[in-house]
């Protein structure tokens, strides 16, 4: 097998997809990646060769035979890890750059930017306690009238969610599920011009009513249980002098909801042998939200709409390890991880766009 025989359409068609070869070239020297040329004769080629020890299945050995048979390079599998090593700064950068293309044209069909926020892990190589840390974070925003990802940011597990890690653009509407209930996070997307539609825990905030005396949210649904919904103001203490107000929304789930809600957390009692409290089968039986939201412009059908649209990401993150193939680095050390992890991101920015041509008008970009 000859270079020659390398589909380089294909190549040529991803390179200018990354940005061109002049850019890359400047980039890979900027970012140290690449200083010059030896046994690699390129920046490109430097990047072929890492996406294809990434992209790839045969390791570093049989990647590293593949470039010579191919007369890509000549190197070990030694310099070959040194390179993909190198190249984890620059990869990032590449990340970064696609991802920010997609704010170009922030606007969507109703005027509102609508983004969901979510994170997804895998394990670290060599690590089988996956639940009590041992993975690589991927942080990311999904932009729903565009139907891509237009942030990413990868930590271990030391790095916890954050609503506002991504920055805000003025006048989107931010929603995320339990794990971003964080008043002072809240706060701070508020004040760069956006707006939240977060759910709750029941006991997962200071809740509190317009007088500042606390209010127990198992109580009031309890009380709404006939009529199912709940929408009034309420407040939030953090470490602001004063509370931040916002708005509760609940909406009691259907009875099969309900049940499959409960059964489940009473597995995962049992898995962990632990004891429910009888405040937590309470709040099972309810989606509890708050927003920032007006009554007037969202109503509560609006806002649990809106929630429930967070599926889209949760597709999202399944292409990605299911279509993508971002699984477990082979590595333990953490720049070939996160060169492992951010290659895939590429894949995936690369390949949003297909999808969303062939999506066209589907019901599901309409319902952004």
């Amino acid at each position: 097998m000859t270079h020659q025989s390398v589909p380089e359409a294909d190549w040529q068609r991803t390179v200018e997809r990354l940005g061109g070869e002049a850019l890359l070239e400047h980039e890979a020297r900027e970012f140290g990646a690449f200083e010059r040329a030896r046994k690699v004769r390129c920046a490109l080629d430097h990047l072929r060769l890492v996406l294809a020890y990434c992209w790839g299945t045969n390791g570093l050995r049989l990647t590293a035979a593949w470039a010579e048979a191919m007369g890509l390079a000549s190197l070990t599998n030694v310099a070959l890890l040194k390179r993909v090593r190198n190249s984890a700064d620059w990869l990032e950068h590449m990340v970064a750059r696609l991802v920010g293309v997609g704010l170009a044209n922030p606007a969507s069909p109703k005027g509102r930017l609508v983004r969901l926020v979510d994170t997804t892990s895998v394990a670290k190589a060599g690590r089988n306690d996956y639940e009590n840390g041992g993975r690589w974070r991927v942080h990311s925003v999904f932009d729903l009238a565009s139907e891509r990802f237009t942030a990413f940011e990868v930590t271990d597990e030391t790095d916890s969610e954050a609503l506002d890690r991504a920055d805000v653009v003025p006048g989107e509407i931010r929603v995320g599920d339990r794990a971003y209930l964080q008043p002072d996070r809240i706060a701070k997307v508020l004040d760069a011009g956006g707006d939240v539609v977060v759910r709750a825990k029941w006991n997962g905030a200071r809740w509190l009513d317009s007088d500042g005396e606390r209010i127990q949210l198992i109580p009031l649904l309890q009380k709404a249980r006939g009529k199912g919904l709940i929408d009034q103001p309420i407040f939030i203490e953090g470490s602001a002098e004063e509370p931040m107000k916002l708005r509760l929304v609940a909406v009691r789930m259907p009875k099969q909801q309900r049940d499959l809600a409960i059964e489940k957390l009473k597995r995962r009692a049992r898995d962990k042998c632990r004891t429910l409290r009888p405040q937590t089968l309470i709040a099972a039986e309810w989606v509890i939200i708050v927003t920032s939201l007006d009554r007037e412009h969202y109503p509560l059908s609006a806002i649990s709409d809106l929630y429930r649209l967070r599926w889209r990401i949760e597709i999202a993150f399944k292409h990605l390890k299911s279509g993508v193939g971002l699984r477990r680095p082979p590595a333990a050390d953490p720049r070939s991880a996160r060169a492992h992890i951010l290659c895939h991101l590429l894949l995936a920015l690369l390949t949003e766009p297909l999808i969303a041509e062939h999506l066209g008008d589907s019901p599901r970009r309409e319902a952004a």
